[in-house]
């Protein structure tokens, strides 16, 4: 079976791309350094040629409502229309636990794609999960010397691993629209993985705990990033991942 992966060189893509080989698929990787460009469409006619299930894993780096929704629905508008004239029978997408009701930027980027996908004319599944267990060194990369900021959030982080093979697993089956929320073991607080983070890397640095103010600190205090009812948990913990790291 081919199956495309869109974002299929990023850090959840490459883990797809290995998880469809491992299932004894055929990926085809969709990314810029392919000759493929989901903002414009161009070239995905012709890497959608003979493919059955598209993986969306794409992604934009940015916090801006504006950016994120720009390109999520150009992105996902494209990919939905181009898979429609190759016949692709399922378009599974990966999103965000939270992303309906918590209104940060980039959430609002992701809440749009999901609204595309579900309305779109190839059948679907959507796949929500939490923050990875590689956010908290993501946000380490991100600050600015001597510093480590680290927003001050509940969060319940998931391996990056599990859910490339997640996602696979939906892909081999049938569409079916909402998957339910995928998650790690327990609550973590983010502030605190980025200091684990730091003692993992001898790094010395400053972790800086950042509050979250306004709608959207209260909407993250009230649980809007933690799984809701009948979600999968998965069994590594991000002390278990910081030691196989």
């Amino acid at each position: 079976m081919r199956i495309a992966v869109a974002g299929g060189t990023g850090l959840v893509g490459r883990m797809v791309v290995d998880e469809v080989r491992r299932a004894g698929g055929e990926p085809v990787v969709m990314a810029r350094s392919t000759g493929v460009d989901l903002t414009t469409g161009e070239g995905l006619d012709a890497a959608l040629a003979g493919v059955e299930v598209v993986i969306d894993v794409s992604n934009v780096e940015t916090m801006s409502a504006k950016r994120a929704i720009a390109f999520f629905e150009s992105a996902t508008t494209h990919l939905l229309a181009a898979g429609e004239r190759a016949g692709v029978r399922h378009h599974v997408a990966l999103s965000i636990v939270g992303c309906d009701v918590v209104d940060m930027g980039y959430y609002l980027g992701k809440r749009r794609q999901e609204d595309l996908v579900a309305a779109g004319p190839v059948p679907w599944t959507v796949l929500r999960a939490t923050q990875f267990h590689e956010f908290a060194g993501q946000m380490v990369d991100r600050s600015p010397r001597p510093f480590a900021l680290a927003l001050r959030m509940l969060t319940q982080p998931v391996a990056a691993s599990d859910v490339a093979t997640a996602l696979v697993a939906c892909a081999l089956g049938e569409p079916a629209g909402r998957a339910a929320d995928l998650a790690g073991p327990r609550p973590e607080r983010l502030d605190r993985l980025v200091r684990r983070e730091l003692r993992r890397r001898g790094a010395r640095r400053l972790a800086v705990p950042v509050p979250m103010a306004g709608r959207v600190g209260r909407q993250v205090r009230g649980g809007g990033l933690l799984p809701g009812d009948g979600a999968s948990l998965a069994a590594e913990t991000f002390d278990d991942w910081l030691a196989r790291a």
